[in-house]
């Protein structure tokens, strides 16, 4: 079924089996779409809706899983439908993280390949991806697994067309209009330009994931040599660089 949230975009509301109802504001990524996916999502968690067990949100939908015994596929309908007639971007500012990410060679075995294909030097790829403030649309693929835009359209790139059996947990990469962080260990067609240190996700935590959907990052160079040290130690360093982007 399709509504209308606002003057011209259409939404549409789509039964996903009689546990999960998906409301879709759009067929692209935009962060317009995105804005309204997390206004919507921060709404239900806010209002704590009978039934509702999580919300996923991605690039341009939410989904949200719910419990048909405690409340009726129907009934959660009406009122999603209520909450998207009073939407609005919510006013919580995004939490914002710094980085940090070594771009040398050993870490970054795509970066003279993306360099050459876009007509830069690797240099001025690490510069460009290193100024920019990235909003996170989602996580998906893995456990942990951000994905993040907007890439400066001078990095813009088809993915591999050859991808990695294994990719090490901790590179950062891009292909289309984003970046990505592999949390973990995986395979990948991803170009990797560099690699972090840090750890994303941790399941005995509270909170796994350590970012969320509407989070703001920014990515900070560093050498070898402080990468080593980050990755010998605990990831504690990273308190120091949560903050104002």
């Amino acid at each position: 079924m399709a509504i209308r949230d606002g003057d011209t975009d259409s939404v549409r509301l789509l039964n996903c089996g009689d546990t999960a109802l998906v409301v879709e504001f759009g067929r692209t990524v935009d962060r317009r779409i995105n804005d309204r996916v997390l206004s919507l999502d921060a709404q239900i968690r806010s209002v704590k809706l009978k039934g509702v067990v999580e919300t996923v949100p991605t690039f341009r939908s939410l989904m949200i899983h719910y419990d048909p015994i405690a409340t009726a596929a129907a009934e959660l309908e009406r009122t999603v439908r209520g909450l998207l007639g009073h939407s609005r971007i919510a006013d919580k500012p995004a939490r914002q993280w710094r980085i940090p990410v070594c771009y040398d060679a050993e870490y970054a075995p795509d970066l003279a390949d993306v360099a050459a294909r876009t007509g830069l030097d690797p240099a001025d790829v690490i510069r460009l991806h290193s100024t920019v403030p990235f909003h996170v649309y989602m996580l998906g693929f893995l456990p942990g697994f951000p994905y993040l835009g907007d890439l400066p359209e001078q990095l813009v790139l088809p993915r591999r067309k050859d991808p990695r059996v294994r990719v090490p947990a901790g590179s950062v990469a891009i292909a289309m209009n984003l970046t990505v962080v592999y949390a973990h260990q995986s395979p990948g067609g991803w170009h990797l330009i560099g690699q972090t240190p840090i750890s994303f996700f941790d399941a005995a935590k509270e909170q796994p994931s350590m970012l969320s959907a509407g989070d703001t990052v920014n990515f900070d160079p560093i050498t070898k040599h402080e990468f080593e040290r980050l990755a010998s130690s605990s990831n504690e360093p990273l308190s120091g660089r949560r903050g104002r982007a």
